[in-house]
């Protein structure tokens, strides 16, 4: 069974560049949409636009993050395997 090599600088400074993208995502949905969407006075289906962001919005992107991730992770994986890289 091949595993990534651990030592391969440019395999990590991707891994952390992917990383610190979904991070960044993930800071803006979290603490910036969300502060301002406060400022919302639209209301969609009975509930305030911010509860729908903040409730429903957020964790659907929450999701996608876990996927894109996963499937990055994937690529860079089977890239390690096409290479050899030991």
């Amino acid at each position: 069974m091949h595993s990534p090599s651990a030592s391969d600088p440019s395999r990590w400074r991707l891994v952390r560049a992917v990383t610190l993208v979904l991070l960044a995502v993930w800071f803006g949905i979290t603490f910036v949409t969300t502060f301002f969407a406060r400022g919302l006075d639209v209301r969609w289906f009975g509930w305030p636009l911010n509860y729908w962001i903040a409730s429903q919005g957020a964790l659907i992107v929450f999701l996608l993050l876990i996927g894109v991730y996963a499937f990055v992770m994937d690529r860079i994986d089977a890239a390690d395997a096409v290479t050899g890289a030991d």
